[in-house]
Order: C-alpha cells, then sequence, then structure tokens
C-alpha cells in the first residue's frame, strides 16, 4: 500500500469561524473557555474531514491559535520577560498583538509565504523547559475520536534559525542543547501517549546553510533519533540542493521532499535515501489549481519502483495552511472555472486518488484521473485565458519605459518646490478605519439594497469625514481613507481583465487576519481607470497635498493565486502596465504624490541565494515599469512591511522610488540600519505606531524611535508615519495615536538645525 499523507490543514474553518471567535475574544464577548471549544470543534472538524477522503496518516497539532512558530515559542518556556505572569492563551495573545505596558513581540514572513510569524525572542538567559504538552493532549483528543494521528512539529534548528538575538554578540544555535533536551522529553511523552510516528518540520533544508546550522541539524537529531517515536522530517517551499546528502543522511525514519516546486530533485533523493519511508509532495500546497494527476504518477510510479508501495507516503507539498478550506462552499463561479479548482478539501481527494494510482495504478482511482485531465485540458484550450494584444505590449517594452526622467536629487528638489514640506513630514500609509456601518453598506450595496447613488453618497460623506479628521490632527500629506475598498489586492483584481474572484476563498495571513486572494487565471489588461473618481474627489476637499494610492505589480502578483501555464515574470510584466496606465491617469487627474505598495517584494524572493538576482531583475523592472512615466515633480511613494531588507538593499535603490515607507516599530527601528549601512539616497518612513498592536503608544516613544531614526538617517530625508494601514483600527485608538505621531514629528522638527529645515 502507498500511504495517503497530509502535512497539515486549515485553521480559521470553512467559513471563517475561528476568525470571527478570535476578535470576540479580544473584544471579551466571549471568554476562553468558548474559544477553546470552538477550537476542538474545528479540530474535529479537520481530522473527520481527512478521514472521510480516506487519508492513512492525518496531522494533528497542525491547529494554532494564533501561529505555529509562537506556539513552539511557549511550549519551550520562551516567553519575554514583559509577559511574565501570563498563562495559556493571555499569555499567547499578549506576545502576539501586545498589552496596554508591553509592546507585541516582531512579525515577519513565513519563508516565502504571505503567512505571518512571531519571531522568538532569543536571549542567553533563556530558562527553556517544557512549558506544557499540548501536542501530547492533541494527539489523545484525536485518539479519543478514533483517528491514530501523526503529531506536527516545528523542527529545532528551523525555530532556532527563525529566531533573532535579543542580545549583541549572543549566538541563538548556542541554545541547541538546551532545545533538544525539551524536545526529547516531549517525544518521549508522544511516544507514551501511543503515538508511532512524528511529522518535524525543518523547512530550513531547502534554504541555503551555514556550516553551524548543518552542524545543529546533524547534532539534534542524532539526540532525537531514539527519543520517541519514528521522525518524518519534512522540508517543503523548495528543492534540498545541496542539502540532499545532509537530509538524506540524517538518523530519521522518513523524509519529505516538495516536488511541487522542485521535481528535479526526485531522482537525487532516491539515489540517497536509503531504508527511509519517502513521501512525496505531489500535490500543491501553495496554490488552488486542480493538480495535473497524470503527471505527478509518472512520479510516484517511479518512487515506488525504486522503493517498493510500503515505503512511499503521497501527500501534499506542505501544509494546506496556505489554501481556501472547501470549494464546495463556493456559488459564484461557472462551471468551468470551478472545474479548474481544489482547495484543501479536494487537495485531500486528489492525494488520495494519487496513492491508490500509484499503488494499484490509474485504473485504481480512473475516475478521479478522467476529471483532472478534462480540467488540464480545458485551462490550456480556454479562449479566456489569452490576450494577443496584451502579449504584444509586453514584448513592445523597451529599458526607457523603466526610467524617471531625471535622478533622484533633480526630482526631489522640484518636489519639494511644489509641495512646500516641513521637515519630519506626517502621513499615513492609506486606509483608514473600516467601521461596522461601512461593511454593512458594502455588504447591502453588493446585495442590491443600495443603488448607486445611495451608495457612493455614503463613501462620499465617509471620505469627506476623514479628510476632516485628518486636517485636524495636522497630517501634512493626506490619503481619501479607501473606504470604497474591500481589500488593497481584490480591489483591483476585480478591475483587471484576467482576473476571477471567490466568495469563500479565505487563507489566514496571520492570526485572525484572512485574505482571500484574486484568481489570475488570463492575461491581465486594464480596461478602465480604477481609482481616478475617488482620487480626484478627495483632492478636491482639501488644500494639503493628497496621495494617490495604488497597489503594486509584484504585490498584487503574490497575494493572488497565480497561473501556473506561464513564468510569473511574464504575468507581472502584464499587471505592470496596467498599473503603469493607471499612475498616468492619477497624474493627469492632478495627485502630486502617487503611493504604489509593494508589500510583498521581500517576501517573492527565492530562498537560495543563487536564484534571487534574476527574481529581484524583473521584479524592480515591474515596480519601475508601473511608477516611471510620471514627471519629476510627481512624487512615487511605496510601502514595505514585515520584511528584511539587508539582502536586497541594492534592489531597494534599484527600484528608485522618491519615499519608501517601512514597519520598524516592533524591530525599535533596528531594521533601519540596512537603509544607513548602504547609505540608501531616497526619502524615508519609518514607521512609529504598529497598528497590528491594540496598544496607543505615547508621544514619548513615538519621539525615541524617530531619535533613533534620526540618528541613523539626516532629518531632511525622514517622513513620520504609522507601520501600516489602519483599516483594522477604530477611529478612538487612531486618532489618539495619530495625535501622539503629529506631536513627535513637531517635536523633533523643533529640535533639527536650521540647515535641515531650509533643505526639507
Amino acid at each position: 500500500m502507498v500511504a495517503s499523507a497530509n502535512l497539515g490543514y486549515p485553521r480559521i474553518g470553512a467559513r471563517r469561524e475561528f476568525k470571527r471567535a478570535l476578535e470576540a475574544h479580544w473584544k471579551g464577548e466571549i471568554d476562553a473557555d468558548a474559544l477553546e471549544a470552538l477550537g476542538a470543534e474545528l479540530r474535529q472538524q479537520n481530522w473527520a474531514a481527512q478521514v472521510k477522503a480516506g487519508l492513512t496518516r492525518i496531522p494533528s497539532n497542525d491547529f494554532s491559535f494564533y501561529d505555529h512558530v509562537l506556539d513552539m515559542t511557549a511550549l519551550l518556556g520562551a516567553v519575554p520577560p514583559r509577559f511574565a505572569g501570563r498563562q495559556g492563551l493571555d499569555a499567547l495573545f499578549a506576545m502576539a498583538r501586545g498589552t496596554t505596558h508591553a509592546p507585541a513581540m516582531e512579525m515577519t514572513k513565513w519563508f516565502d509565504t504571505n503567512y505571518h510569524y512571531i519571531v522568538p525572542e532569543l536571549t542567553p538567559d533563556l530558562d527553556l523547559h517544557l512549558a506544557h504538552d499540548l501536542p501530547v493532549q492533541r494527539f489523545a483528543e484525536a485518539k479519543a475520536q478514533g483517528i491514530h494521528t501523526r503529531p506536527v512539529l516545528l523542527g529545532p534548528v528551523t525555530w532556532l534559525a527563525l529566531g533573532k538575538s535579543k542580545t549583541e554578540g549572543f549566538d541563538p544555535l548556542s541554545l541547541l542543547p538546551q532545545v533538544v533536551a525539551v524536545y526529547a522529553e516531549l517525544l518521549s511523552r508522544l511516544k507514551a501517549a501511543g503515538a508511532d510516528w512524528v511529522q518535524i518540520d525543518e523547512p530550513i533544508l531547502v534554504r541555503d546553510l551555514t556550516e553551524p546550522e548543518a552542524a545543529a541539524l546533524q547534532s539534534a537529531y542524532a539526540a532525537l533519533a531514539e527519543a520517541g517515536p519514528h521522525i518524518l522530517l519534512a522540508t517543503y517551499f523548495g528543492a534540498l540542493g545541496d542539502n540532499t546528502d545532509l537530509a538524506c543522511g540524517l538518523p530519521v525514519a522518513g523524509l519529505h521532499v516538495d516536488l511541487v516546486r522542485a521535481p528535479a530533485q526526485l531522482d537525487a533523493v532516491l539515489d540517497r535515501v536509503g531504508e527511509r519511508t519517502l513521501s512525496l509532495g505531489l500535490i500543491d500546497g501553495r496554490n488552488i489549481w486542480r493538480s495535473d494527476l497524470s503527471a505527478a504518477l509518472t512520479l510516484a510510479t517511479r518512487a515506488v519502483e525504486r522503493l517498493g508501495p510500503d515505503r512511499v507516503e503521497v501527500a501534499p507539498s506542505c501544509s494546506l495552511l496556505h489554501v481556501p478550506v472547501d470549494l464546495a462552499l463556493e456559488s459564484g463561479l461557472d462551471e468551468e472555472q470551478a472545474s479548474w479548482l481544489a482547495f484543501a478539501r479536494q487537495k485531500l481527494d486528489e492525494v488520495a486518488a494519487l496513492a491508490a494510482a500509484a499503488a494499484g495504478g490509474r485504473a485504481a482511482a480512473a475516475e478521479a484521473f478522467d476529471r483532472a485531465d478534462a480540467a488540464i485540458a480545458s485551462r490550456r484550450a480556454s479562449p479566456r485565458i489569452h490576450d494577443a494584444s496584451v502579449k504584444a505590449r509586453v514584448a513592445r517594452v523597451a529599458d526607457a519605459d523603466l526610467r524617471r526622467a531625471s535622478p533622484y536629487a533633480e526630482r526631489a528638489a522640484r518636489q519639494q518646490a511644489r509641495l512646500g514640506l516641513p521637515v519630519f513630514p506626517t502621513t499615513t500609509i492609506g486606509s483608514f478605519p473600516q467601521t461596522p456601518d461601512i461593511r454593512q453598506a458594502r455588504a447591502a450595496y453588493r446585495r442590491g439594497e443600495m443603488d448607486d447613488a445611495d451608495y457612493n453618497g455614503f463613501l462620499q460623506d465617509r471620505t469627506r469625514d476623514c479628510i476632516r479628521r485628518q486636517e485636524a490632527l495636522g497630517l501634512d500629506v493626506l490619503v481619501h481613507g479607501e473606504f470604497e475598498r474591500n481589500d488593497m489586492v481584490e480591489y483591483f483584481g476585480e478591475r483587471l481583465a484576467g482576473f476571477f474572484f471567490t466568495r469563500n476563498g479565505w487563507v489566514q495571513s496571520y492570526g485572525s487576519r484572512c485574505v482571500k486572494p484574486p484568481v489570475i487565471f488570463g492575461d491581465v489588461s486594464r480596461p478602465d481607470a480604477m481609482t481616478v473618481d475617488w482620487a480626484r474627489f478627495a483632492a478636491a476637499q482639501t488644500d494639503r497635498p493628497m496621495k494617490g494610492m495604488l497597489t503594486g505589480p509584484v504585490t498584487i502578483l503574490q497575494w493572488s493565486f497565480v497561473r501556473d501555464d506561464q513564468p510569473r515574470a511574464q504575468t507581472c510584466r502584464q499587471i505592470a502596465l496596467a498599473i503603469r496606465d493607471e499612475v498616468v491617469d492619477l497624474e493627469q487627474a492632478g495627485l502630486p504624490i502617487i503611493q504604489i505598495d509593494e508589500a510583498a517584494l521581500r517576501e517573492g524572493l527565492p530562498l537560495r541565494q543563487a536564484e534571487r538576482a534574476a527574481y529581484l531583475d524583473w521584479a524592480v523592472a515591474c515596480f519601475r515599469l508601473a511608477s516611471s512615466p510620471v514627471s519629476d515633480e510627481t512624487q512615487i511613494h511605496t510601502h514595505m512591511c514585515y520584511s528584511e531588507f539587508n539582502d536586497i538593499m541594492p534592489a531597494i535603490a534599484a527600484m528608485d522610488a522618491d519615499v519608501i515607507s517601512i514597519e520598524t516599530s516592533r524591530s525599535d527601528m533596528e531594521l533601519l540600519s540596512a537603509f544607513h549601512d548602504f547609505a540608501y539616497p531616497n526619502q524615508i518612513g519609518p514607521g512609529v505606531w504598529d497598528i497590528h498592536s491594540p496598544r496607543v503608544p505615547d508621544e514619548a516613544s513615538m519621539v525615541a524611535l524617530l531619535q533613533a531614526a534620526a540618528a541613523l538617517i539626516p532629518p531632511e530625508r525622514l517622513w513620520v508615519n504609522p507601520d501600516c494601514g489602519l483599516k483594522t483600527r477604530g477611529w478612538p485608538e487612531v486618532e489618539r495615536s495619530l495625535t501622539h505621531l503629529v506631536a513627535a514629528a513637531k517635536q523633533l522638527r523643533d529640535s533639527v538645525q536650521p540647515e535641515a529645515r531650509r533643505s526639507a
């Protein structure tokens, strides 16, 4: 028998039940017991779905109340001292979201995904210990329901590698002996509870490893090999590459490899895997297209012929956390579109069918294979996919289309003459609170209960109110608030050709934050202007500079489910040309500042150093293609958040945006050092307010952050802004925080030298 396995399942519930419960708990509307009860219900549903699909290897401990990296931090007792005394979910949420007196832990992207994890804070004085045994409890919970599961743990070396030293000169890997001792105790308890296998995720194995990291993996698994159940070492998001010998040489009983991202690695792994079980990641855990089962079967058959059926498992490439829950809940797709897709629940069926065929031939799952072949053929032949005029326009792009007319220094002088901004100018990133009445009006409009005139009138009232509030707060550069927008990517996708949308295709981004990625299925173009009317309306309401707000081509690409029948770079160029058209129209409408957010540029960076230059070349070119057609007097902003910038500074500089705003408050301006060390020449807006925390920072803390920034970047090139958009916050905290932000900017403004004020 070829086993059918899963590495992890979505946590949010088929209809985002868990998101709503989390937010209700944070508002004090339900208690922790009610939240725990819903968690148990969702786990039971997830296990039942996998049993129903016929899977033989079902994970437990893949459910999380916020983030699986944070879960491991809590399990290891690595709780920062500022959260001491808190227990259970209260401690977990305090670390993730912060409290009135304690800022949240840093958050960043999980490898090259749009999932965010909470960064472990590592110091030499950590007292690491087994703080709880929830993985054992989850195993027992499933066992009580008659389901024998394979517990999932984040690997010890990946956990350490993802952490950040909070003590200068401290090497986090020096904590490995303590970490391994805790893992050994946990594995022993799992074995005692009846677990025969445990899945330990070490995705760090698809990155370029340092020698100490490679040694740490060898040391860790030498110590853990006999500590408990058989270990399936899971790797994903890329190829093992030069780590193949290392991974295949570790003393573990099984190895999982990603054959969606890296199908060519199969032969090298088969040559080295020895007597281990091999788990084949053949169903895409990162995208929503129905799998080409016939192509996947070729790889599975090769493995079965080499190893025999009893040593082969078929699985998704990675956890299904990154895809929506169930296609059966969709009602807005036409029959052809729906036939092309598979969500998490349907991917379980694909895994089971492929495992059956790998053991008994295609005839063992003939119906599933026939449906898959028909879907692949339908997508390939559909006239909806291709637009010759779009392809021809991309082919005509020339180097001159990627450059501004003048160098930054000349543009900056002309922009300042036009805008007349003070030193430390204040602004926001774009969105303002999407209050319940706005969401209700949008829903009523979609149901046909509000006509165009009433809905637009409502949005105009909210926009005017937002502008008046910004003026009263004293902000220097205003935004219109984005009340007409549902999501920074979805809004644009709805107005671009080549996209379609699901109604319930939600995935978790972090905590309770869920996103519904658009589906890019065909060639992309802009039929009509997308933002110009609202930008023109907003600009007419004030004498202060107004920013036009756009999402950049790389971010639209990264935060969508992208077609897999052409290179991603080609799709991104098509999007860039569509955004370029919008930029031209915004400038002609009189907008002096246009912000093109590229929050996901760092996220798309390949995990291997050797592959990065090619990606950065086309990603930067796409941003420049979108941003370059304007005059010198028009100021181009961009925004990036929750990313490490040190290794892409040349690319950020090559983007040549006049102003970049970045998230820095959680890291106490640490991220800004990359811009200082690189001598970044353009203007920077380091965030001074962590908008993902309910904590309202005071003026003094913002002043301290700005003083730290001014020690690294000349004051005349600094802007003052929050970390990110404000749509998820409430007006009371927004107005309090922005009051402090403006006051902090004025305090810093009064302290700078007169020549800095004049140059600004």
